[in-house]
């Protein structure tokens, strides 16, 4: 637990390291419209057939029928399209080069999405291609990810997503980021 909040505050601190970018909101990418609706919908219920998600054939998580839509959403923000960003967030290794190092990559805004269930909206999931690659120890290693952020609707087995991104820099998080 106390790694966990630790991890919340590297994340959530908003300053810039050294000559980087500022960090950019996840909520940034959520249309008003659909943070109104996060902010006011009820909590889900794990225990029920809608806080399951659904599985797919080839082990990915799909979100399930009879959540509320903003859990749906694809909405995305056109100002964000083509915008250089820096965003903290956690992976979920999708390829990895012959070194074993992740190139491809989703980045969500908090450890064990797409793990734990339901996952994120498609508007709170980017996919990060990053060919120069980088070895990650465990998904629950918080990341710093700059580059160029694209609206642009992603379809895979394991979730789907309404950003991708070519990251420039993949960084993990230090301590020293407060």
């Amino acid at each position: 637990m106390r790694r966990l909040l630790l991890t919340f505050l590297l994340l959530g601190t908003g300053l810039a390291h050294g000559s980087e970018l500022p960090e950019t909101d996840w909520l940034e990418l959520m249309p008003k419209s659909d943070q109104k609706a996060l902010e006011s919908m009820p909590d889900i219920d794990h225990n029920s057939p809608e806080g399951d998600g659904t599985f797919t054939q080839k082990g990915g998580m799909k979100q399930s029928k009879g959540l509320p839509a903003v859990m749906y959403s694809t909405k995305t923000v056109p100002s964000m399209n083509d915008k250089n960003i820096r965003i903290g967030g956690y992976p979920v290794p999708l390829e990895s080069d012959a070194k074993g190092r992740s190139t491809l990559f989703f980045l969500v805004p908090y450890p064990g999405a797409c793990i734990h269930v339901p996952p994120p909206p498609p508007n709170q999931l980017v996919l990060v291609r990053y060919p120069k690659g980088l070895k990650l120890d465990d998904i629950y290693t918080p990341l710093w990810v700059t580059g160029t952020l694209k609206v642009e609707k992603v379809n895979n087995d394991l979730a789907d997503a309404a950003y991708a991104l070519d990251a420039a820099k993949v960084r993990v998080v230090q301590e020293s980021d407060l």
